[in-house]
């Protein structure tokens, strides 16, 4: 900052007090600026971020005795008319800073070696205390909300023809105790010395945005914090948010809500909600990916002669399927189109395995058939080349 700007900024008209404020007043009134614009309770509020920060220098200034003496004699001496001019030679023309003070007597004069200190400090931007303690402080850099995860149970329909749940979360808000100051009742935090309220470390490395280890990036420091959050001016709140699951999820699939997680600071994006999916099971169905499963049962002669049998379908009508003869026990057939609908609004097949079911008991009408039956194909024994292989 250049001391022409430094000079032309009225701290007194910032915080909305006189010249002769006594201490008590200059802390009342940044307190009451502070708390009507402070960022956390005005994200995305350019205006009254910078009316914040704007009161912020100037309580750093005018609360400090020494800074608030200096600024009022420099602005007092260079605020006045008074400019250096340069000489013939190149150099700065004194004669009219000592004519000013030769014929004075006033305060100002009688203190003329500090107060060119001072000057000295404005324009060689020394550290002990000229234009790099009025500097103009760096943005606050804007910090994302946290992600929230969270979990969900619904059944196998919803699943595959979609729903919307109520997810309960637990996020990070601002302290409803403290207003997200992180202070206690009554008290107020104060600037970083260290960064002097940017949240970015000072120095070569500023310009890479680090943040300030002093205080972690927020510019603020808080010296009696908040019994409620512990300073942080976060507190955790929790909610139910409806959630929409689209159709064909699967179990254990975790779904991103993009800006659904906790507010960010300072202007940031809000975090992300990830939701973690349970399925339940159904029991006739199964499911991979977007094909879905049925297992049905045959008897003996549908399997050795063949038939055409009814299959279920989910949330459809049966479908026929003509098994041809002498189908083994565990063939698996499909069924085009009757799966789950996928992401690209095709449907998946349904996959229909095949159980030759045996009779727990026969009469013996039928036993007699079976045996008439054995002795007529004379199978040979299915075993022998098992036990060949072995």
């Amino acid at each position: 900052m250049s001391t022409k700007d430094w000079l032309d900024k009225d701290y007194y008209k910032v915080l909305g007090i006189s010249k002769d404020a006594k201490a008590a007043d200059i802390k009342k009134a940044f307190r009451k600026i502070a708390r009507e614009n402070h960022p956390d309770q005005h994200p995305g509020d350019t205006q009254a971020e910078q009316r914040f920060k704007a009161a912020s220098e100037a309580h750093d200034v005018l609360s400090d005795s020494d800074k608030r003496k200096e600024y009022d004699e420099a602005r007092s001496l260079l605020g006045s008319g008074f400019r250096f001019q340069r000489a013939a030679s190149g150099g700065a023309n004194t004669d009219d800073i000592f004519s000013r003070f030769s014929a004075g007597g006033s305060s100002v004069g009688s203190d003329l070696g500090d107060i060119l200190g001072g000057i000295g400090n404005l324009f060689m931007g020394s550290s002990g205390g000229g234009a790099s303690s009025f500097r103009r402080s760096a943005p606050q850099p804007a910090r994302r909300g946290a992600d929230i995860e969270g979990q969900v149970s619904i059944s196998f329909a919803e699943a595959v023809t979609g729903a919307t749940v109520a997810v309960n979360m637990v996020s990070a808000a601002p302290c409803q105790v403290c207003k997200g100051t992180g202070a206690k009742a009554g008290t107020m935090p104060r600037v970083c010395p260290d960064c002097s309220g940017s949240g970015v470390r000072s120095g070569a490395a500023a310009s890479s945005a680090t943040p300030c280890k002093t205080c972690l990036g927020r510019g603020l420091l808080v010296e009696e914090p908040c019994g409620a959050c512990g300073g942080s001016g976060r507190a955790k709140s929790a909610k139910t948010m409806n959630v929409r699951v689209p159709a064909g999820v699967l179990d254990a699939q975790r779904i991103r809500l993009k800006g659904k997680g906790s507010k960010g600071e300072n202007g940031g994006a809000a975090g992300d909600l990830y939701v973690t999916v349970h399925v339940g099971r159904h029991p006739v169905f199964g499911r991979s990916g977007g094909n879905l499963s049925v297992e049905v049962p045959l008897t003996y002669v549908e399997a050795v002669l063949g038939a055409e049998v009814s299959v279920p379908v989910f949330n459809g009508s049966p479908v026929r399927l003509r098994i041809p003869a002498n189908t083994p026990n565990g063939r698996t057939f499909r069924v085009r189109g009757k799966g789950v609908q996928k992401a690209n609004a095709e449907y998946g097949d349904l996959l229909v395995t095949v159980s030759v079911v045996v009779p727990e008991t026969l009469n013996p009408a039928a036993k007699a058939a079976l045996e008439k039956y054995a002795a007529v194909v004379a199978e040979p024994d299915p075993r022998v080349k098992l036990f060949e292989e072995a």
